[in-house]
C-alpha cells in the first residue's frame, strides 16, 4: 500500500509541475488570467468528456496495468516538451499540446487508480486511513509542484525542470509495477450494504459525487489564480510563488495528521461539509490581504481543504462497489472538470475586467454554493429513501 501512495505522490507532482511551469511561463508572457485559464481548460476538457466513459473501461481491464501504462505514456509526453523548447519550438504551442496530451492520459488514470485502490485495500477503517494518506500524498504533490516549479524555474530555467518532471512519471510506474499482480483484495466491508428494516440508508451517490468533484474545481481554479495574483498583481517573483505554495504543502501534511484525530469524533460527512464551507470563506480572504495574508491563510486553507477532501473521498469510495468504482470516479472526475471549465472562464473574465481579488471571491462563492447544494441534495434523497418505499418510484440519485 505504501508503494501506491508513493506512486500517487510522484504522479501528482509530475502532472502539476508540468502544468504550473506552463502557467508561470504564460503568466509572464501574456499577463492575463484568460491565457492561464485556457491552459487549465485544455487540461480539464478531455477529462471532462472522456472520464465517464473511460471509467467503465477501468472496471473491465487490469487496473495495475492501466496505471503503469498511464505513467509510461505520461513520461514520454512530459519529455517531449523540454525537447521541443530546446529545439526552438514556440513555447505557447508546446505548453498547450503537452498538457492536453497529459490530460488525455489522466482521463483513464483517475478512475483506474481509484479502482486499483478499491481492489487492493481492505475496507472499513483500513480504507479510511489509506485514503487519508493517499489524498495527503496527492494534494501535497500538487502543492509541492508549485514550490518546485516556482523555485526551479527561477534558478535553473524551465527546460531542466521539465526533464526532471518526466522522471517522476517513471518513478511512479516502477512503484506500481513493484506492487505485483497478486495483492490484498478489499474485503466485503468496503461494499455498499443493502439496507433493510430501520437502519439508515446509505448516502446517495449523486450528492457524494458533487461534494467530491467540487473540490477539483476549487483546487484547479485556485492554482490558476495564484500565479496571476503573486506574479502579475503583486509583482513578486516565481520564488515567492513557490514559497507560498510550500506553506500550503505544510497545511496538507497537517491535515492528514489532524484527520486521524477528527475522524475519531466526527463523521466523514460532517468533516467534509465544515471543511469545504470554511475553505470557501478563506478563499475570499486570501485574495484581499496581499503576501502576508497568503502566507497566513494559504496553509490554514490547505488544512481545512485537506480534511474535507479526505472525508469526501472516503464517503465516495465506501459508497461505490468494486464492480462500478471506475464508473463512479470517472463521473466524479469528468463532472468536476466540466464544472472547472465553466468556473474557470467565469473567474477569468471577472479577473481580467476587475482584479484577482474579485476572482478569488467569485471562486469562494462557487465553493460555498456547491457545498450547500450537495448538503441539500443529500438530505433530500435520504429523506425520500427513509419514506415508505414505492416500487414504481426511482430517485434521480439512484439512476446515476
Amino acid at each position: 500500500m505504501r508503494l501506491l501512495i508513493a506512486a500517487a505522490f510522484t504522479t501528482a507532482l509530475g502532472n502539476n509541475v508540468q502544468l504550473i511551469t506552463g502557467a508561470l511561463l504564460l503568466a509572464r508572457e501574456q499577463q492575463t488570467m484568460m491565457a492561464v485559464g485556457w491552459l487549465f481548460i485544455a487540461v480539464a476538457l478531455p477529462q471532462a468528456v472522456l472520464s465517464p466513459y473511460l471509467g467503465r473501461l477501468a472496471d473491465r481491464l487490469d487496473r495495475r496495468v492501466l496505471w503503469v501504462a498511464c505513467d509510461t505514456v505520461s513520461a514520454v509526453v512530459a519529455l517531449g516538451l523540454p525537447l521541443w523548447l530546446a529545439a526552438g519550438g514556440a513555447a505557447e504551442v508546446g505548453i498547450y499540446a503537452a498538457n492536453f496530451a497529459l490530460a488525455l492520459v489522466s482521463a483513464i488514470f483517475v478512475p483506474a487508480s481509484a479502482a486499483l485502490i478499491k481492489e487492493r485495500v481492505p475496507g472499513g477503517d483500513v480504507l479510511r486511513r489509506f485514503n487519508g494518506r493517499y489524498e495527503m500524498a496527492t494534494q501535497a504533490g500538487m502543492l509541492l509542484s508549485a514550490t518546485v516549479g516556482g523555485l526551479a524555474v527561477q534558478v535553473f530555467g524551465a527546460v531542466p525542470l521539465l526533464v526532471f518532471n518526466a522522471g517522476t512519471f517513471a518513478v511512479s510506474a516502477l512503484c506500481v509495477a513493484a506492487v505485483g499482480r497478486a495483492g490484498a483484495v478489499a474485503d466485503r466491508a468496503s461494499e455498499p450494504v443493502e439496507v433493510t428494516g430501520p437502519r439508515r440508508p446509505p448516502l446517495p451517490v449523486g450528492s457524494l459525487i458533487l461534494l467530491y468533484a467540487q473540490g477539483s474545481v476549487v483546487v484547479t481554479v485556485f492554482n490558476a489564480l495564484l500565479p496571476m495574483y503573486v506574479l502579475v498583481e503583486l509583482g513578486r517573483g516565481a520564488g515567492t510563488f513557490g514559497a507560498i505554495d510550500a506553506l500550503g504543502s505544510l497545511g496538507f501534511l497537517a491535515a492528514a495528521a489532524g484527520y486521524r484525530l477528527f475522524a475519531q469524533r466526527y463523521s466523514d460527512l460532517g468533516i467534509a461539509m465544515v471543511g469545504f464551507l470554511a475553505c470557501s470563506l478563506l478563499i475570499v480572504a486570501q485574495g484581499q490581504l496581499g503576501i502576508t495574508g497568503l502566507a497566513v491563510l494559504v496553509p490554514i486553507g490547505a488544512f481545512v481543504f485537506g480534511q474535507a477532501r479526505i472525508s469526501s473521498r472516503n464517503l465516495l469510495m465506501a459508497r461505490a462497489g468494486r464492480a462500478d468504482i471506475g464508473r463512479v470516479f470517472g463521473l466524479a472526475n469528468g463532472g468536476g472538470l466540466a464544472a472547472t471549465i465553466t468556473v474557470m472562464l467565469l473567474v477569468a473574465i471577472v479577473t481580467d475586467h476587475t482584479n484577482v481579488g474579485t476572482g478569488f471571491a467569485t471562486l469562494g462563492a462557487f465553493a460555498l454554493l456547491s457545498t450547500i447544494w450537495a448538503l441539500v441534495l443529500q438530505r433530500r434523497v435520504v429523506r425520500i429513501a427513509e419514506a415508505p418505499a414505492s416500487p414504481a418510484v426511482q430517485t434521480e440519485d439512484e439512476r446515476v
